[in-house]
C-alpha cells in the first residue's frame, strides 16, 4: 500500500475500455485532506537550507529551467537572444550551469534548435492549441508534429480543461495516448493540467494520475496564462501523485511547476517540497523543472552574492 493509500495492485496493467471504467479507478483515488496538504507545504516552506548546501541547491535550481518566451510578440530575435542566455548565463562565470531547456511556440522551435547547437540544452514547444487546449484533434496533432518536425526535443501539450470537468475522461486519456504517439520516440512529453482551472485538489490529483496512465513523461501545473498558476500545495500533491504512481507501476514522471515562480527563495522552496515528498531520485532537471522566464536571473544574483559577499549592480542580469 503506497503512503496516500493507492493499491498498486488495483491500476490496470491494460488500457481502460470505457469511460465508466476509467472514472471508477480516478474517483477511486483517496480524496485530498485540504487543510492538512495546505499545512504540510506551509511547514516545508519554513525550511531553510544554509552555506555550501544553498549553493549547491541555487545550481541545481538554474539547471532545473525551462526558460520560456510565450507572448504572442516573440521574434525570432528574441528567441535567440534567450538562446544565448541559455548558453552561458552568467559571462562571469563559465561554471554556472545552463539551464534545462528554453521553452518556445512551435514555429520558433527551429530557431530555438539552431541558436542552441551543440550546448546540451533542450528546446521544448509548446503545442496542442496553447493554452486553451480546444481544438480538434487532428489540428491538436498536427500541432505536436509541426513542433518535433521543427526540432523540440520535448512537446509541452495542454489537455481539454472543458472535456476533464465535464466528466470525459476516457476522451482526455485518449488525447493524451494519441499526442504521445504523435511525438515520441523523439520527444518528451509533457502534459500541462492547468491546475488553476480544476477548482478542487482531488481534480488536481485525478487529473495527474489520467495522464501518467495516459504516458505523459512529466505532469505540469500550468500554462502561465491564467490567474492562478503553480503553488506549493498543488505541487506537492502531484509530487505525491508522481511517488504513488511509481511505486504502483514501476515508471517515473516527472514534475513540473510553472508560472509565478520568481525569486530564488520560492525555487528553494519547491526543491524542499521535492526531496521531502518525492525523494531525491527526482532532484535533478530530468524528473523536476521550473517554467520560468525571470526566475534565472534573481538565481544567478544570489549565486554571485554567495561568492563575494554583496549583490551585484542591476546591469549584472540581461532583461528578459
Amino acid at each position: 500500500m503506497s503512503r496516500s493509500g493507492t493499491n498498486p495492485r488495483a491500476v490496470p496493467r491494460e488500457p481502460f475500455a470505457t469511460d465508466a471504467e476509467l472514472r471508477r479507478f480516478l474517483h477511486g483515488l483517496p480524496g485530498v485532506d485540504a487543510v492538512g496538504l495546505a499545512a504540510r507545504a506551509a511547514a516545508l516552506g519554513t525550511r531553510s537550507i544554509k552555506t555550501t548546501a544553498k549553493a549547491f541547491a541555487l545550481d541545481l535550481a538554474v539547471s532545473m529551467i525551462d526558460l520560456t518566451t510565450l507572448e504572442g510578440a516573440d521574434t525570432p530575435g528574441k528567441v535567440r537572444s534567450l538562446c544565448g542566455k541559455a548558453r552561458l548565463p552568467d559571462p562571469s562565470d563559465p561554471q554556472c550551469p545552463r539551464p534545462a531547456a528554453v521553452c518556445v511556440y512551435p514555429d520558433l522551435a527551429a530557431t530555438a534548435k539552431r541558436a542552441l547547437a551543440g550546448t546540451g540544452v533542450k528546446v521544448a514547444a509548446v503545442a496542442t492549441a496553447f493554452p486553451s487546449g480546444r481544438a480538434d484533434l487532428d489540428v491538436r496533432l498536427a500541432d505536436a508534429r509541426a513542433a518535433v518536425a521543427a526540432g523540440a526535443d520535448e512537446v509541452d501539450m495542454v489537455i481539454d480543461r472543458g472535456a476533464f470537468l465535464a466528466g470525459r475522461y476516457l476522451e482526455v486519456f485518449e488525447q493524451i495516448r494519441r499526442v504521445r504517439e504523435a511525438v515520441a520516440p523523439q520527444a518528451h512529453l509533457k502534459v500541462i493540467l492547468e491546475t488553476g482551472e480544476l477548482l478542487t485538489y482531488d481534480a488536481v490529483r485525478r487529473a495527474s494520475w489520467l495522464a501518467m496512465l495516459a504516458g505523459a513523461d512529466f505532469i505540469k501545473t500550468s500554462t502561465g496564462k491564467t490567474g492562478v498558476n503553480a503553488t506549493p500545495p498543488v505541487t506537492l500533491l502531484m509530487l505525491q501523485a508522481v511517488r504513488d504512481f511509481r511505486e504502483a507501476t514501476g515508471r517515473q514522471v516527472g514534475v513540473k511547476p510553472a508560472g509565478g515562480i520568481r525569486t530564488a527563495k520560492d525555487a528553494l522552496k519547491y526543491l524542499v517540497l521535492v526531496n521531502e515528498t518525492a525523494g531525491d531520485d527526482w532532484l535533478s532537471p530530468e524528473w523536476f523543472r521550473f517554467g520560468a522566464s525571470s526566475l534565472l536571473n534573481d538565481l544567478l544574483m544570489q549565486r554571485q552574492k554567495m561568492a563575494t559577499g554583496a549583490y551585484s549592480g542591476p546591469d549584472y542580469v540581461t532583461v528578459d
